[in-house]
């Protein structure tokens, strides 16, 4: 019986762990990020990818690599799991600018985001990680990723108007 009771209550803090709704409320937001993301990717024609409003602004790819390189590197502080473009600018690489180079990249650093929230611990969320000048909880900076990437996904909303095309509707759930 003391066996059976010990089995229960360590199942229990088990599916109460893996049923965090903070988690899952984050992951809910990054898979219909991601998607909203790439239907931006989709609706702009490759032969726009570096169309810039203006010469000083980024173009519409390095927005989009910025964002991924941005997904990345902010979830990794958040999760602790190791960057894999850490130490590279994807933005700047050339060879990047694709239309399926940057819907790799895109849906690449999605996919660790949402990785890495699945993987974290509830109870490490207000534990603080210092990156340059910043001192940010854990889930202070999984939401500095999404904040990061709307910002500028948003950005990107006006390119593709600019260049005569509608963005992809907006889903808020």
């Amino acid at each position: 019986m003391k066996q059976l009771c010990l089995l229960l209550f360590c199942l229990s803090g088990l599916l109460a762990f893996a049923q965090n709704p903070t988690i899952d409320h984050l992951v809910a937001d990054f898979e219909r990020g991601k998607t909203l993301s790439l239907a931006y990717v989709d609706a702009m024609p490759e032969d726009q990818f570096n169309f810039k409003p203006t010469p000083e602004t980024m173009s519409f790819a390095e927005q989009m690599l910025h964002t991924a390189q941005g997904t990345f590197g902010l979830s990794s502080n958040a999760s602790g799991a190791e960057n894999p473009y850490a130490g590279q600018n994807l933005q700047k690489d050339e060879s990047l600018h694709s239309k399926a180079e940057v819907k790799r990249l895109l849906a690449e650093s999605f996919d660790f985001a949402i990785a890495g929230t699945k993987n974290m611990d509830p109870a490490q969320f207000e534990e603080v990680v210092e990156r340059w000048q910043f001192k940010v909880t854990r889930l202070g900076w999984m939401q500095k990723t999404k904040e990061h990437i709307d910002h500028h996904r948003g950005q990107t909303a006006v390119y593709l108007r600019l260049a005569g095309i509608t963005p992809p509707q907006y889903q808020l759930f």
